[in-house]
């Protein structure tokens, strides 16, 4: 899962931000990091061996000017591309909605839970000032946990079928007596579904 550092460059981060300064966009994966590291603390309680809530609450304490400095650089950011202070705002949760459902995951939890408590780790135990140099070196690394593998890349609960012959409810079909109609519906086999239950 392990990726090279990322720089703001890349056309992705860059389709995001148009415009945006380099301390924008670095802002802007500190910003994303931490979104990444506070999705892990809520959704990998279920290994407390993890630490993913005492990790992220580390982080926080440690690296909350920098976090801090980062979150007021997006938000000039989407105040200054947008045409109102209202619409910036908009902008700016719009942003975040789309940052933390990113790193929300079913399918890929348990990689995506390893390598984010890793990565929470390094981050928890860094000098302060450090955070932005961790979020370039592994943002690449932690979106690459989210694609699943191994045994998680196939379906938990297997598909039941269930044929069951249902014959036709057309009122047409039936006579007066309740017998079939094979004239108007042809023989009574032919008509019968077959349905799938999954």
């Amino acid at each position: 899962m392990t990726a090279p550092p990322v720089t703001g460059s890349e056309p992705r981060y860059a389709a995001d931000f148009p415009g945006a300064t380099p301390l924008e966009v670095r802002s802007a994966l500190v910003w994303q990091m931490r979104a990444a590291l506070n999705v892990a603390a809520l959704q990998c309680q279920f290994e407390p061996t993890l630490m993913s809530v005492p990790n992220y609450n580390a982080i926080l304490f440690n690296h909350k000017d920098e976090i801090k400095k980062s979150y007021d650089a997006v938000s000039k950011y989407f105040i200054r591309t947008n045409k109102t202070l209202r619409a910036g705002q908009n902008a700016l949760d719009h942003f975040d909605t789309r940052n933390y459902s990113s790193f929300t995951t079913v399918n890929a939890q348990y990689g995506f839970c390893q390598t984010a408590a890793r990565v929470a780790l390094r981050a928890a135990i860094a000098p302060r000032g450090q955070f932005g140099k961790i979020a370039l070196e592994e943002t690449a690394t932690l979106r690459n946990a989210l694609v699943y593998w191994g045994e998680e890349r196939f379906p938990r609960h297997p598909s039941v079928v269930a044929m069951s012959r249902v014959p036709n409810l057309d009122p047409r079909c039936w006579g007066k007596r309740g017998e079939w109609v094979e004239k108007t519906c042809g023989p009574m086999d032919t008509a019968l579904a077959s349905n799938t239950v999954r």
